[in-house]
């Protein structure tokens, strides 16, 4: 007799979300016509004409006349430059592709600097290929495999083909299948009673899942059920796939080595990263453009944003110059918060406003942002406790607003959470975050600039 198999209650399978920093942001807040709610609506609190200005520019990306365009958030910190950015890839959608780096992610050892830029501009270039399909689906209620004499001779008998009866709701079509599918359909494990999707061109096999019409077979089954499809068992199906320029240059540029010994050794030795050739680039443009042509795919221009790009070079921002150029390139959104400081790699030359070359920034959209205000803050702070789960006293919230203004927002906002963990540690009900559990953290943690007043002279350690 088989052992009895333990039951478990299980109390919960809700996953926590991850609060990050701007988990709050939802989009831009704007009405129809643009204008900035200023209530904060979408999670965003003040920076009213530069949430108009990248609703500008959202508009200017749907419709498709902003590639190749470059926009900078210039601002001092913790003003909602990368909010503003993320808020923008909120609003573009899920199909427009975004692709957020920072100026020091650029700089390998594997991969040269223009090589890693360039590979993030096609990663932000989407491609959406439309493709119409003849397709069977159906369930199936015949699967019969039919045997030849082996023509090789001996005892053993080969398949010669597969007759195999799909069912529609609108009636059932009989199919003579070629082994090659049969070998695929072995795989996919099909049998009587399973909905599956064949290719008409290729013969791709896919099994959706049981029919419901078997949903009662078993009291228990691991096993997906599906509807008896709808139309006929032989239609046109129109697939739309989304696909990045970068997805379609790694497609392409995997190296296809031989089966000789040095071939496989030389393929184990060679780096995971490889570059991508500029004559590939260029032919996979030529394909593409082809398509366009055809009205195969439509090209879907995203946005590449690279946040601290004072931290490019000299030689990056000459490409990045000569990128923003070409036919296919997409809206670069950059975020600096310096003032008149040095170009990375020309300490020689004289100081550069952002850390940007003149000659790019002469081609470059300012968004400034300014520096939030005292209710602005306060409405951060609430929105940020609500949306880490927090239960803040009025006392405290204006406290950590004070701390916000005289020190900066997001020591403010980092103090939420350990006074949170004093609150409950104290018992309190509900975790309710006092006056005292803010001033114990305040003492407990230093900001920036009361940290750099407290350095000693003796060593360069706190005194």
């Amino acid at each position: 007799m088989a052992a009895p198999v333990p039951i478990a209650e299980v109390k919960g399978t809700a996953r926590e979300n991850r609060t990050a920093a701007h988990s709050h942001i939802k989009g831009l807040g704007l009405t129809s016509d643009g204008r900035a709610v200023p209530s904060g609506a979408g999670g965003f609190i003040g920076q009213a004409a530069a949430r108009e200005a990248c609703g500008l520019v959202v508009d200017l990306v749907k419709a498709k006349k902003m590639s190749g365009r470059a926009v900078l958030l210039a601002g001092g910190p913790a003003t909602g430059k990368t909010a503003l950015a993320l808020a923008v890839s909120q609003e573009l959608g899920t199909k427009v592709p975004f692709c957020p780096i920072v100026g020091s992610e650029i700089y390998s050892a594997e991969v040269k600097k223009t090589e890693a830029l360039m590979e993030n501009f096609r990663r932000a270039i989407g491609l959406r290929v439309k493709e119409t399909k003849e397709v069977y689906e159906g369930e199936v209620t015949e699967l019969t495999p039919e045997e030849a004499e082996n023509p090789l001779g001996g005892y053993g008998r080969t398949i010669s083909h597969l007759l195999i009866t799909l069912k529609s709701a609108k009636g059932t079509k009989k199919l003579r299948l070629d082994p090659s599918i049969y070998e695929a359909i072995q795989k996919e494990r099909v049998r009587l009673g399973d909905v599956v999707y064949i290719e008409a061109n290729t013969g791709a096999v896919k099994r959706v899942g049981r029919s419901d019409a078997y949903a009662t077979e078993f009291d228990l089954e691991a096993e997906e059920y599906v509807p008896i499809p709808k139309g006929d068992v032989h239609k046109k199906k129109e697939i739309v796939q989304d696909v990045t320029l970068h997805d379609l240059d790694v497609a392409n540029a995997r190296p296809q080595g031989g089966q000789d010994i040095m071939s496989m050794m030389g393929q184990l030795m060679k780096p995971k990263k490889t570059e991508i050739t500029e004559k590939l680039r260029l032919e996979i443009n030529k394909v593409v453009s082809k398509y366009i042509d055809q009205g195969i795919a439509d090209l879907v221009p995203g946005v590449l944003f690279i946040d601290e790009v004072h931290m490019l070079d000299l030689e990056t921002f000459t490409f990045l110059n000569r990128a923003l150029e070409s036919s296919l390139s997409p809206l670069v959104i950059l975020a600096s918060n310096r003032g008149l400081t040095h170009i990375r790699g020309g300490e020689s030359l004289p100081l550069a406003a952002h850390g940007i070359p003149p000659d790019l920034l002469a081609r470059l959209l300012i968004v400034p942002t300014h520096p939030y205000q005292q209710v602005e803050i306060s409405k951060i702070i609430g929105a940020r406790a609500k949306t880490e789960g927090l239960n803040v006293d009025s006392a405290a919230l204006d406290y950590v607003t004070e701390l916000g203004v005289k020190v900066s927002l997001r020591y403010a906002l980092q103090l939420l959470a350990p006074a949170s963990v004093l609150a409950k540690v104290s018992g309190r009900e509900g975790g309710k975050i006092t006056l005292d559990d803010v001033k114990e953290c305040e003492g407990l943690f230093l900001d920036a600039k009361t940290s750099a007043q407290n350095m000693g002279t003796a060593n360069g350690f706190i005194a």
